[in-house]
């Protein structure tokens, strides 16, 4: 154990998120990992540290609805002598941005598949955007109690598709009505699946060779386990934990969520593989420095802000991931780029829906900060206000739209509505230079329809989105002569975002070629980093 008690605490830190393609299960093993790790009693029914407390987890409206995950949240639960913070991140990919900014507060990613579908497109994109932030990644293969894909082909499609060497750890008995469990690779242990099995009447591990698996498994199908383990772990790289670490491999976990089936496996080797909290680079009064997990000053990033998550208190919280040092309730920290201190009275631990004060937290830890407007996406805060951590980017926009509020008496409503979800990253907003409109930009569709429905419901907001004159935008970088003259030949194509950065609408792809080639001296960039 470490000297350094700071330290000690964030090595039992275990920070990881989890990506998957929508409908491959992955808001039900968020829920059965939670009853494994014992924050919850009944999977859906989220605990906070009261017994008497109970409450269940409760969605978005829209996410009820649509049976999807829109919203990134956080989940905390002590396990095994170890502190979990889970990241649940958006499933679509039109909320690839969201979830690219919850991943630079995870130190691990779990990807779930879905047996018979395998890597999806969404996955591979969510996938993607791992890679940006060399994320480690464990796969856990799910619904293996229906009708799978072979997994030797699940297995070469991760190789092929990811780049990743899969090294499985466990071997399943068949799928589908034939699924029996699966062998553990490394120890000749056998887990028993049985039809309808649930986590309260599972059974117990067993030898692989013993009478009792006999019970199990007859001979043929014993034999075609023990075939398919000998040939997959000649054909698979053994686990190497360091090349895990690097990203080069992923190892595989197979199960059932919904049965709580190989859930309790895939926790114990999030315990055992995925890392603590490292080192952060950061710039100390604009010197590059690392800011170690157990250094004395508190530190860390906002990499959300989520607004209206309890509609009784219109509140608005800033998701906050520790890097450094220990917090403590009533500590004043101070906002890199505004210089603004402010003392963290009510800091929040999050368990799903419920919440409770956090007295305590060290670097791996994302607490909730409640602010009205202070604290936005990408600011660095420290106890000293002097670091400032990688900001985040925002991405150009896929698509972009005219909005307009039905009620013209409630224009200024809007406005703060917009500005407000373009600060949660919702969506981006752009203020055309010319004109009244107010231009959205999302990256897919399903953003505008979550954007309507929380205007309406957040805000009694009725509004249109329209097409938009414009389909690209890009952010401005270049001398101040240089931007000025662009700007004065293009009036009515200039904009300005949220951080008052200077934008350019195109009428399309073409034009932005176009102009790039007349404007040798002005960058026009896809990303813009914010904080």
């Amino acid at each position: 154990m470490s000297s350094n008690p700071t330290a000690a605490e964030a090595q039992r830190r275990r920070t990881f998120a989890i990506i998957s393609h929508p409908d491959a299960g992955k808001t039900t093993l968020t829920e059965n990992l939670l009853l494994a790790g014992g924050a919850i009693r009944a999977a859906g029914q989220v605990r906070a540290r009261g017994e008497n407390r109970r409450t269940r987890s409760d969605w978005m409206k829209i996410e009820r609805e649509r049976g999807i995950s829109v919203s990134a949240s956080v989940m905390t639960f002590d396990h095994a002598g170890l502190m979990f913070n889970l990241l649940d991140t958006p499933g679509h990919e039109d909320f690839s941005e969201d979830t690219y900014r919850t991943l630079t507060a995870a130190d691990a990613a779990v990807m779930v598949l879905d047996a018979a579908k395998g890597i999806e497109p969404q996955t591979l994109k969510l996938f993607e955007v791992c890679r940006l932030r060399d994320i480690p990644i464990i796969t856990f293969i799910n619904k293996m109690d229906r009708e799978a894909q072979d997994c030797f082909a699940l297995l070469d499609e991760i190789g092929s598709k990811l780049a990743l060497d899969p090294a499985p750890l466990f071997w399943p008995a068949g799928s589908g009505g034939r699924f029996k469990g699966m062998l553990d690779l490394r120890g000749e242990r056998f887990y028993p699946f049985i039809k309808g099995q649930t986590a309260d009447n599972k059974p117990e591990p067993i030898a692989f060779n013993s009478p009792e698996a006999d019970a199990y498994l007859n001979a043929a199908e014993r034999a075609e386990v023990e075939e398919g383990a000998l040939l997959v772990q000649e054909a698979s790289k053994p686990f190497d934990h360091q090349s895990f670490l690097e990203g080069h491999m992923t190892p595989v976990f197979f199960g059932s969520a919904l049965r709580h089936f190989g859930v309790d496996e895939l926790l114990a080797g999030l315990a055992a593989y995925a890392p603590p909290p490292k080192g952060v680079e950061a710039k100390r009064a604009g010197v590059e420095t690392e800011v170690e997990p157990g250094d004395p000053e508190v530190s860390g990033f906002v990499f959300k802000v989520q607004a209206n998550m309890d509609p009784n208190h219109r509140d608005r919280i800033a998701f906050f991931r520790l890097t450094s040092g220990k917090f403590t309730r009533g500590m004043k920290l101070k906002a890199q780029n505004t210089g603004k201190q402010m003392s963290v009275n009510a800091p929040i631990m999050f368990f799903a829906s419920d919440r409770e004060l956090a007295e305590e937290a060290y670097a791996g830890d994302v607490i909730g900060i409640p602010n009205h407007g202070v604290l936005r996406v990408g600011d660095s805060l420290s106890e000293t206000g002097s670091l400032r951590f990688a900001g985040l980017p925002n991405f150009a926009p896929e698509i972009l739209r005219r909005v307009r509020v039905r009620d013209p008496l409630k224009a200024k409503h809007l406005r703060r509505a917009l500005d407000g979800l373009a600060e949660e990253g919702v969506t981006q907003l752009f203020r055309p230079i010319l004109g009244a409109d107010f231009i959205v930009g999302a990256v897919g569709q399903l953003q505008f329809e979550v954007m309507a429905d929380r205007l309406a419901n957040e805000y009694q907001l009725d509004v249109i989105f329209e097409a938009s004159p414009y389909a690209e935008a890009r952010w401005l970088s270049g001398s101040r002569a240089d931007l000025e003259d662009f700007a004065d030949k293009h009036k009515t194509a200039m904009a300005t975002d949220i951080d008052e950065g200077t934008v350019f609408l195109a009428k399309s792809s073409w034009e932005i070629g176009y102009v790039q080639e007349r404007y040798p001296n002005v960058q026009f960039l896809r990303t813009r980093e914010r904080g």
